[in-house]
């Protein structure tokens, strides 16, 4: 099985805990962390001061936070794909990742 390899090249905040990422083959895609957001390692970034403070880590060529949390560049570029395997671990890790309350249209504003 073949392994597509991305680099995240960029990204901005595009809401409390979703960030829109930049890649090498000059695609970006919209990623809202917010539902695998649990555990010793990605429940830190629940927090939205912290999920601020991500960065791009030169040698890996992903985002990456202070504590060390980082996701593969090819599952942020297949984000929709991979998101549904990453909520189940995150109920694992937790029992339940850090969600925002619902507005008027019963989903989670970026």
């Amino acid at each position: 099985m073949e392994h597509a390899i991305y680099r995240v090249t960029g990204f901005r905040l595009v809401g409390p805990r979703a960030l829109r990422v930049e890649f090498d083959d000059g695609t970006a895609r919209d990623v809202d962390f917010t539902p695998v957001l649990a555990g010793e390692v990605f429940g830190p970034l629940c927090d939205p001061d912290f999920f601020r403070q991500v960065r791009i880590d030169p040698e890996a060529q992903t985002i990456v936070w202070p504590n060390g949390a980082d996701f593969d560049p090819a599952t942020l570029h297949d984000w929709p794909d991979q998101l549904p395997g990453l909520r189940r671990m995150a109920e694992r890790w937790a029992g339940a990742a850090c969600t925002d309350p619902p507005n008027d249209r019963g989903t989670a504003d970026l």
